[in-house]
């Protein structure tokens, strides 16, 4: 069977839901302790790759489904499809908003984020660090069926079609969405909001 644009091919792993007290500590507390977070394996785990994978039609039809909330961190976005299941998600009353590398918004002119702002989405540029690398999407953070995407994908056709990516969908795991959640709130108090004049 052809790998090429298969989602299919997309692994799916069911994970335990509970695990031992060694391994994983509560939310709460790991949001106060330093260092890395830990949290209980939930609901189910799924990978896809490039090239073989649609990854891009993957990340849309989880954008199609958000129901409240989409957080993006985007280091470089120049992918239409992904841009306007964005918009879509807007037209439809769901909150959305895009946190991007504000170099990269300079150095890339085809990026969607002037598309992206025409459009609803609330747009933000982070020029706070080196690179803004992270490549996130998170959906509804607070609610049970909450959906993480993360992953080396950016979020362009090269990445689509030319380049050897991974990314990873962790579903229905609320608190690794509201962590992934909190760390993008936290990113974009020290960003600026989207304007040509912020490129400048």
């Amino acid at each position: 069977m052809s790998r090429r644009g298969a989602v299919g091919r997309t692994l799916v792993v069911v994970l335990a839901i509970a695990m031992t007290p060694g391994i994983a500590v509560a939310p709460s507390a790991a949001a106060d302790a330093p260092g890395p977070h830990r949290y209980p394996a939930a609901g189910t785990v799924e990978l896809a790759f490039t090239p073989g994978d649609a990854v891009d039609n993957l990340i849309v039809a989880a954008i199609d489904r958000a129901q409240t909330e989409v957080l993006v961190h985007a280091y470089t976005f120049t992918h239409r499809k992904i841009a306007q299941a964005l918009i879509n998600a807007r037209r439809r009353g769901v909150a959305v908003a895009v946190l991007a590398d504000r170099e990269q918004a300079r150095a890339v002119p085809q990026n969607v984020l002037a598309q992206l702002a025409g459009g609803g989405v609330e747009v933000w540029l982070d020029g706070n660090f080196a690179a803004a690398h992270n490549k996130v999407i998170i959906i509804d953070a607070g609610l049970p069926r909450a959906t993480t995407i993360t992953g080396s994908y950016n979020f362009t056709l090269a990445a689509q079609r030319s380049n050897a990516e991974n990314i990873v969908v962790l579903h229905d795991n609320e608190p690794v969405a509201r962590a992934y959640r909190d760390n993008w709130r936290r990113l974009k108090g020290g960003a600026a909001p989207w304007s040509e004049d912020a490129l400048k």
